[in-house]
C-alpha cells in the first residue's frame, strides 16, 4: 500500500513539476550562422533568369581535367580511371566534342550530333560508332556513357514553352568542420515536370537547386520516363574565366550506369567562332569500327 501511495503521489506531482521548470535540464545548441545575402525571386522570374542563361549561349569551348570512376556500390568499392586533360567543344543544339589526351598521347576522341555519336580510341586501335540513346547495356559500364549526359550537365538547359514547374523554397543547415561551425543555406528548388496526356499526372523531368546568395544552380538531377532518376549534377566553386562565370568543379553521376565523371575546368569561352570540323572526328585509316546498337 505505501508504495502505491508513492506511486500514486508521483503521478499526482509530475505534471506539476514538469510545468514548472524544476526538471528541465539546459543546453546551449549551436545557431547556424545565416548568410550575409538572401535573395527573393518570384517563381516566374526565377525561370525567365534560368532561361535568359541558357539562351544567351550558342557554343562554349572547355580545357578540364576528367576524372571518370566505375561505381561498383553493391561491393562499396570503385575503380578509377587515369585522370586525362580533356578539350570540350559544344554547340546548340546538340553538337558535343570531347578529345582526351593522357601523357600527351590522344586517350580518346568523341564526337556527336545528339542522334549518333563516333568514338575513337587510338591506344587500342579500335573505334566505336553508336546510337545517342543506349538501347543495349555493356558489361563494360564506360560504354554505356552517352554524350547527351555529358551535353546536358555542361550548362543547365531552360524550360520548353510547355513545361509545368513550381518553386519551393528551403533552408538547409551544414557543417563546417574545420571551424566548427553551423552555417544556414537557403536555397531555392526548382522542379520541372510533365503532365501525362488524358490525364492529372505530373512525372518529374528535372530538379534544380540554387542557392539564394547567388541564384547560381549547384545541383541538377534529371529523370528517365518511368520517374526514376537518371542523373544527379553537381556545380561548385564558380570562377570568372575572363567574362563567364563557371563552376569549376563539376560532378557527374549516372547511377543507373553505375558512372561518375569529375570534371575540373581550366579554361572556359562562349560564343566563340566553331566550325563543323571541330565536330569530326578522324578515325585512323585501317582502325576496324564496332557498331554499336
Amino acid at each position: 500500500m505505501r508504495v502505491s501511495s508513492r506511486a500514486a503521489v508521483t503521478a499526482l506531482l509530475l505534471p506539476t513539476l514538469l510545468l514548472s521548470g524544476c526538471m528541465i535540464t539546459h543546453h546551449k545548441l549551436p545557431i547556424p550562422k545565416p548568410p550575409i545575402l538572401v535573395q527573393r525571386l518570384a517563381p516566374s522570374d526565377l525561370v525567365a533568369r534560368l532561361n535568359k542563361n541558357w539562351e544567351a549561349v550558342d557554343n562554349m569551348t572547355a580545357k578540364v581535367n576528367i576524372q571518370a570512376s566505375v561505381l561498383q556500390p553493391e561491393k562499396g568499392q570503385s575503380n578509377d580511371y587515369p585522370s586525362v586533360t580533356g578539350q570540350i567543344v559544344m554547340r546548340k543544339p546538340e553538337s558535343l566534342r570531347v578529345v582526351g589526351r593522357y601523357i600527351g598521347v590522344t586517350a580518346f576522341d568523341m564526337a556527336s550530333d545528339g542522334k549518333d555519336f563516333t568514338l575513337s580510341i587510338p591506344t587500342k586501335s579500335t573505334a566505336i560508332k553508336g546510337s545517342n540513346t543506349l538501347k543495349h547495356k555493356s558489361a563494360n559500364p564506360l560504354e554505356n556513357l552517352r554524350p547527351k549526359i555529358i551535353f546536358d550537365a555542361l550548362l543547365v538547359r531552360g524550360l520548353a514553352p510547355d513545361s509545368e514547374f513550381m518553386v519551393s523554397s528551403e533552408d538547409i543547415t551544414v557543417e563546417d568542420a574545420a571551424k566548427k561551425h553551423l552555417f544556414l543555406v537557403p536555397e531555392y528548388i526548382l522542379s520541372i515536370m510533365k503532365r501525362k496526356p488524358g490525364t492529372q499526372e505530373l512525372t518529374p523531368v528535372r530538379v534544380v537547386r540554387f542557392h539564394r546568395d547567388d541564384l547560381r544552380p549547384y545541383q541538377q538531377d534529371t529523370y528517365d520516363d518511368t520517374g526514376n532518376i537518371e542523373t544527379q549534377v553537381m556545380y561548385s566553386d564558380y570562377r570568372e574565366f575572363d567574362t563567364v562565370s563557371y563552376p569549376s568543379t563539376i560532378l557527374i553521376k549516372w547511377p543507373a550506369g553505375e558512372l561518375q565523371l569529375i570534371l575540373t575546368v581550366e579554361d572556359v569561352k562562349q560564343n566563340v567562332k566553331i566550325t563543323d570540323e571541330q565536330f569530326k572526328v578522324k578515325i585512323p585509316e585501317g582502325t576496324p569500327v564496332r557498331d554499336l546498337e
